[in-house]
């Protein structure tokens, strides 16, 4: 038995928008055909992909593993194309990226491009909000992954074609299992921060000030790894969204754990000026699938 591609394409679009009337829509088909076409899908896997859930459908268990089967055969059929229609391009991209995506987006996604075209040439960089901005308008990026909303300053003046918002992930409090503090134990909340202050230590510190809780600094580093590893050990609890999070750690339940809720962070892509070239377009295009197609609450 064949997989039809177009189905799996489907079908993976269904999982990840959660709506197959939204995955008719990004599939250019109508929400009958999709359905049709998940009928036919069904048959060539020969068992069901869907249970009932409340008024909702969930995978079954065989539903699971084909969706990471389709995700894929559906990427190395979008690669194949791509690798023969874009053969010819060539030149250099410049792309800086946070440190949340540097094992997230450098291996999946840049290979696919480096794979699809050879004679492209990627210089990346990993740096926090500020010094990528300052980057790009200059001219020494191209595109660049930015946390944006409040994290972008107000003169910030891109036009609105060159600046796509791709997700919008909530901050969330992180810690390991082994942080001892309880709210109720009267102690000051250990915090981890970067050493110099950044956004999410200032919406942490307001939220916790306007709970009433009392906070102190107890390790400060340089690097988001940093930051990781002092979580780890249960020296304190840092904020990050959970895009990158390193299973030593986990996200906490905020009213469970007694902390504030914190709010949600824009993640946008920037092109620099003059950048609408088809290599810097086609691996814009790439980062934003694979956001899309991960996305965080």
């Amino acid at each position: 038995m064949n997989f039809d591609i177009a189905f799996l394409r489907s079908y993976v679009a269904g999982v990840d928008l959660g709506s197959y009337a939204r995955a008719a829509d990004k599939v250019g088909r109508s929400t009958s055909a999709v359905s049709a076409q998940l009928k036919k899908l069904e048959e060539q896997a020969g068992l069901p992909l869907f249970r009932k859930d409340g008024r909702g459908l969930a995978l079954t268990d065989g539903g699971a593993v084909l969706l990471s089967y389709a995700r894929r055969m559906v990427e190395l059929n979008d690669e194949a194309f791509v690798a023969l229609h874009g053969v010819e391009l060539e030149g250099w991209v410049k792309l800086g990226l946070q440190e949340d995506f540097g094992e997230v987006l450098l291996p999946d996604v840049l290979g696919r491009f480096a794979r699809a075209h050879p004679k492209v040439r990627i210089e990346a960089h990993v740096a926090r909000n500020t010094a990528l901005l300052e980057r790009l308008s200059t001219g020494q990026l191209d595109l660049a992954l930015l946390w944006g909303g409040a994290a972008l300053p107000d003169t910030l003046a891109w036009p609105t074609t060159q600046r796509q918002t791709l997700a919008a992930p909530a901050m969330r409090w992180i810690a390991s299992a082994s942080l001892a503090w309880q709210p109720e134990s009267g102690q000051p909340l250990p915090l981890i921060t970067f050493d110099r202050e950044c956004l999410f230590q200032r919406c942490a510190t307001q939220a916790l000030d306007r709970a009433g809780i009392v906070w102190r600094t107890a390790f400060t580093s340089p690097s988001l790894a940093g930051l990781w590893a002092a979580a780890a050990a249960g020296l304190g609890v840092t904020v990050r969204t959970c895009y990158g999070l390193p299973a030593s750690v986990r996200a906490l339940d905020a009213q469970a754990a007694g902390l504030p809720a914190l709010p949600a962070l824009s993640l946008e892509l920037l092109h620099g000026a003059s950048t609408a070239r088809p290599p810097v377009d086609r691996l814009a295009g790439l980062i934003a699938e694979s956001l899309q197609a991960n996305l965080i609450a």
